[in-house]
């Protein structure tokens, strides 16, 4: 089994409330490796228009994505645990513009049980009334995309479990895999 330690660079990713920062923390904590909080990274334009209950768009989230990436790419042969929604196959391209070998840890789960989540974490700038745009804009992990889908409905150390697991199994397969033909290796 490869060292996971040394090779991950991680992001987690969901809707609000899905868990991403105390699973992210977690994750990072059992690989041994640094974490950051998307959330931290917000410029305060972005808070303040959350806070307002507004939805931001991809003009707002552009800047702050390249920050997150920077993060990532800084972060690329140590290691590390980034929480961040990247809800949109966009936006995850453009975290992976910095960093190719980020692998997703996608934590899914119903509209009922991140609702009751939501619930449970008083004082979030981001409000439960816009957890349904969360939902309408969420494009799940593609088949070519590297990562890995976690229930969140389980306890913490459950989904850390889970995540460490699959993400082990992914790191297998793809040293299993043969390199992609490019013009200078046919």
């Amino acid at each position: 089994m490869p060292d996971m330690a040394a090779e991950s660079l991680v992001v987690v990713m969901g809707v609000s409330g899905s868990g991403k920062s105390t699973v992210g923390a977690a994750l990072a904590q059992r690989l041994g490796v640094p974490f950051e909080d998307a959330d931290d990274l917000h410029p305060p334009a972005n808070i303040a228009k959350m806070s307002a209950g507004h939805a931001l768009d991809d003009d707002d989230r552009r800047p702050w994505l390249e920050v997150i990436g920077q993060w990532l790419a800084d972060h690329a042969d140590g290691g590390g645990v980034m929480s961040c929604s990247a809800l949109k196959r966009a936006y995850r391209d453009q975290l992976r513009a910095h960093a190719p070998g980020v692998a997703f840890v996608h934590l899914e789960g119903s509209h009922a049980v991140i609702t009751a989540r939501q619930a449970a974490r008083p004082g979030h700038f981001m409000p439960a009334s816009l957890l349904a745009s969360q939902f309408a804009t969420l494009e799940p992990l593609e088949a070519d995309e590297r990562g890995v889908v976690v229930d969140v409905d389980q306890g913490v150390d459950a989904i850390v479990a889970a995540s460490v697991s699959e993400l082990s199994e992914l790191s297998e397969l793809s040293e299993l895999e043969p390199p992609t033909p490019t013009e200078e290796n046919p």
